[in-house]
């Protein structure tokens, strides 16, 4: 049996003078400003470890940074709007300043903060809700043209693995990217990027589920982001826990490549680039 997927049109999305182009996968690198993320919260407590994660995850391959102010992991408490934007002003300037020709992302559900970051020069807003949260993120995002990632979660962090009896997880969360892609499409809207949420209101078999049949969403036409690093889904499977499950992680990408994922968002960017260089190179 054949795993080589499909040949499909890819889309090529241009934003503040920079291309993000996914003629191929591209590996989009977390950066964690919070206290409390679920494998490195607290790990940079200040501007300058920040500076200098970013030019790592830069030099080891990343094609954008992802940075995340708020915890979305199972369970946590949301902070305001305010306590999210004071872990961001002050950096996102300097990561602008210091990294002019990256694309940088802002990792945010609240159309208020996506606002304050694109007025600061950021690329790209990644929304875990799917602009399910914040009836004005829609607005913010069309308005803008910005790139955004379209991610599917049934419920806020504190409630969402309380939330998972799907009729059919596949075909409940294409029918949500359709709702959403045409209202997008009705704001005349297309800078779309679909990410099915591994680990957001899915049990551990919901999850495999979808990344069996990740290739099924790729009908839709837009690029596919995983977000899979070091998740739980690999720790249940293999014994291991955030620090140890990097194998785990290059396992899981792997698989998502075979079946269409056009980008990996990773904790580890050294072994996520390697893994589409060899993937790409399995499919030529």
């Amino acid at each position: 049996m054949s795993h080589k997927i499909k040949e499909k049109k890819y889309r090529t999305y241009t934003y503040n003078g920079k291309v993000i182009d996914f003629e191929k996968p591209l590996v989009m690198g977390i950066v964690n400003i919070t206290p409390n993320s679920f494998y490195d919260g607290g790990k940079f407590d200040s501007l300058k470890d920040v500076i200098s994660d970013v030019e790592s995850k830069l030099l080891q391959g990343a094609d954008i940074i992802d940075i995340g102010a708020a915890s979305a992991k199972p369970g946590v408490v949301e902070l305001s709007i305010e306590e999210e934007w004071q872990r961001l002003k002050l950096i996102l300037p300097e990561i602008r300043k210091n990294f002019g020709s990256t694309v940088i992302g802002v990792d945010t559900y609240r159309a208020e903060i996506a606002k304050r970051s694109i007025d600061n020069g950021i690329d790209m807003i990644n929304d875990i809700s799917g602009g399910t949260f914040d009836e004005n993120m829609f607005d913010i995002v069309s308005k803008n043209k910005i790139p955004y990632v379209l991610m599917h979660t049934p419920a806020k962090p504190e409630i969402m693995q309380q939330m998972t009896n799907y009729e059919n997880v596949i075909t409940d969360i294409k029918t949500f990217f359709e709702r959403q892609i045409l209202k997008l499409k009705g704001l005349n809207f297309e800078n779309i990027i679909l990410d099915v949420g591994f680990g957001f209101g899915k049990t551990l078999q919901q999850n495999y589920e979808l990344l069996k049949n990740l290739d099924e969403f790729s009908s839709l036409e837009y690029p596919i982001l995983v977000g899979l690093s070091r998740k739980s889904m690999i720790n249940l499977v293999i014994e291991t826990n955030p620090v140890t499950a990097l194998n785990g992680t290059t396992t899981l990408n792997t698989i998502a490549l075979l079946n269409g994922a056009k980008l990996l968002r990773v904790h580890d960017v050294l072994e996520a680039n390697q893994c589409v260089k060899l993937v790409d190179y399995y499919l030529k």
